[in-house]
Formats: structure tokens, C-alpha cells, sequence
């Protein structure tokens, strides 16, 4: 369980990248994207050295899954969406998708086993798309909230497996959150918070 909190204060220090963006008037959004970027490529540097190289410091142990051991770690799928999403998409869509995977997502690990699962608990769930949803909603009309909040519930609660390798929710939770958000604001009416 320790290795567990661990993991989830690391999933949780994401949250100071949006927030420097949100609270900071010096942080440009382009600042956001470079540091995701810069980001992405030493996590991708730390990878080789760990999967290709061998290396395998005493931190990994401690902050990655059984099933990460040879595969890419969460850590390096979470900095890979943030940056996809930072990229990809205007910051009233990218912060909440990104405050999804660093907020919602360590509150439903923390409230669930912390084992890899087909599908969460009911309970689980409803709690992870209500904080997905309500950390969107001072960003983007309601239906966008709700929309990205399904979206983010349904990558966090399910973790299809293809071919051996788990599909892990740190790639899927800002990418569909972000792209649910988007659609909607695109495409339904909006209705007032």
C-alpha cells in the first residue's frame, strides 16, 4: 500500500503543471508545451536506459507495476498524453484533460485495490467521473464536462490488454477526456453551469 500512495503523490505532482499555467501570470501555454516536451524526452531517454540498456534503478521498483517491468512505465504514458493533449488542443480543453489523469486518477486508485482489474468498482466510478467532471466544469460548458468526465471514467475504469501488453489509463484518460471535451463543445449545445 505504501508503494501505492507512493505512486499516486507522483501521479499527483503532474498537477503542478497546469496550475503553474492557471495561477502563475509569467507561464505562457507555451511554456506548458515546451516543459511537457522537454519532459517527454528525458522520460523517453530514462526508458531506453531502463528497457533497452538494463538499468533499473531502485525507484522503479518502488513506481512501476509488475506489468511495466517490460513495458513502457505509466510515468512515461502519463508525460507522453500530457504533451499529445498540450499539443493537440487549446489549454480550456488540455488543463482539465490534463487535471483528469493528475487529480481524478490517483483519487480512483487510492479508493480502488490498486490491482490491475478488467473494470473498476461501481463506487469507484461514479466517485472518478465526478471529480473528472467537476475539475472541468470552470473550463468548458456542462456537457462538455460531462462528456470529458465519461470519457476520462471509462479509460480509468477499463484497461483493455492487446496482445499481453495492458493499454494503461495514464495514455488513454487525457486523450479521451480531451477529445470527448472537444467533440462536445464542437458539437452539442452548450447549457450553463
Amino acid at each position: 500500500m505504501r508503494d501505492e500512495i507512493l505512486r499516486r503523490l507522483v501521479h499527483a505532482s503532474g498537477t503542478a503543471v497546469p496550475l503553474a499555467y492557471l495561477f502563475v501570470p509569467a507561464v505562457e501555454w507555451v511554456h506548458v508545451q515546451g516543459l511537457l516536451v522537454a519532459g517527454l524526452a528525458v522520460a523517453a531517454v530514462l526508458e531506453v536506459v531502463r528497457l533497452v540498456v538494463g538499468l533499473d534503478w531502485w525507484v522503479y521498483e518502488k513506481l512501476t507495476r509488475e506489468y511495466e517491468q517490460d513495458n513502457l512505465a505509466g510515468y512515461f504514458l502519463a508525460v507522453f498524453s500530457m504533451a499529445a493533449v498540450a499539443l493537440a488542443f487549446e489549454p480550456t480543453i488540455a488543463v482539465p484533460a490534463i487535471l483528469m489523469l493528475t487529480v481524478a486518477d490517483p483519487v480512483s486508485g487510492l479508493l480502488g485495490s490498486g490491482e490491475l482489474r478488467a473494470a473498476k468498482d461501481v463506487t469507484v466510478l461514479l466517485t472518478t467521473f465526478a471529480v473528472a467532471t467537476l475539475l472541468a466544469v470552470p473550463f468548458v460548458p456542462a456537457t462538455a464536462a460531462v462528456a470529458g468526465g465519461v470519457a476520462a471514467t471509462v479509460a480509468d475504469g477499463i484497461k483493455p490488454v492487446v496482445r499481453g501488453y495492458v493499454i494503461d489509463d495514464n495514455l488513454t484518460i487525457p486523450v479521451a477526456g480531451a477529445a470527448a471535451m472537444f467533440l462536445a463543445v464542437e458539437f452539442l449545445p452548450s447549457t450553463p453551469v
